[in-house]
C-alpha cells in the first residue's frame, strides 16, 4: 500500500485538515511545507502527485503517537524507520490508538474481514521470529477502513 493512501486514510479517519497534519509532523520534529503535504495527499493518477517517503510516513506515525498518547520527555524519542512495511505501520497504529489484539480483531470483524487472533499476533512479532507473518495490503486497507468507522462513531470531544 502506498504511504500516500495511508496518510489520506488516516486524515479521513481522524477528521484532520492540512493544518492538523502539519502539527502532527511538527510533534515529531519534522515540519513539512504546504506544497509537500498537498503533493502527498493527491492520488497517484492526479497531477501534482508526489510519493510520500517511508521516513516521512514513520515520522507522521511517531507524531500521531505523541499526539494521542503524549510525549514523554524523559523517554528517548521514538525510532524513525527508513524502510516502512505494513507490519510496522500496523504496530505504530496499534500504539497510537492504544489497541489490544482483541480491538484489532473487533475492528476487522466489523468490516467482515475474516482473520484469527493468532494471525494478528503473528503480524506483531519481530521479522526474524519463526511465526512472523507479513501484513498484506488488503489487511491494512480493511483495518484503516474499520478504524475510520470506529473513530467516526466516537462522540465529538467538547
Amino acid at each position: 500500500m502506498l504511504n500516500n493512501d495511508i496518510l489520506r486514510s488516516l486524515r479521513y479517519a481522524l477528521k484532520m485538515n492540512n493544518g492538523d497534519l502539519k502539527r502532527v509532523f511538527a510533534l515529531a520534529d519534522a515540519p513539512v511545507s504546504d506544497e509537500q503535504l498537498v503533493g502527498w495527499l493527491h492520488k497517484e493518477d492526479e497531477e501534482g502527485f508526489q510519493r510520500c517517503p517511508d521516513i516521512m510516513m514513520s515520522v507522521f506515525l511517531n507524531g500521531l503517537i505523541y499526539e494521542r498518547r503524549g510525549k514523554n520527555e524523559s523517554q528517548p524519542a521514538l525510532v524513525t524507520e527508513r524502510k516502512m512495511t505494513n507490519n510496522i505501520i500496523l504496530k505504530k497504529l496499534r500504539i497510537a490508538f492504544s489497541l489490544k489484539t482483541d480491538d484489532i480483531l473487533a475492528i476487522l470483524t466489523e468490516q467482515k474481514f475474516r482473520v484469527s487472533m493468532p494471525e494478528i499476533t503473528a503480524m506483531m512479532r519481530a521479522t526474524e521470529h519463526k511465526n512472523f507473518r507479513e501484513c498484506g495490503d488488503q489487511f491494512l486497507r480493511y483495518f484503516l477502513r474499520g478504524l475510520a468507522v470506529r473513530e467516526h462513531a466516537k462522540p465529538a470531544a467538547q
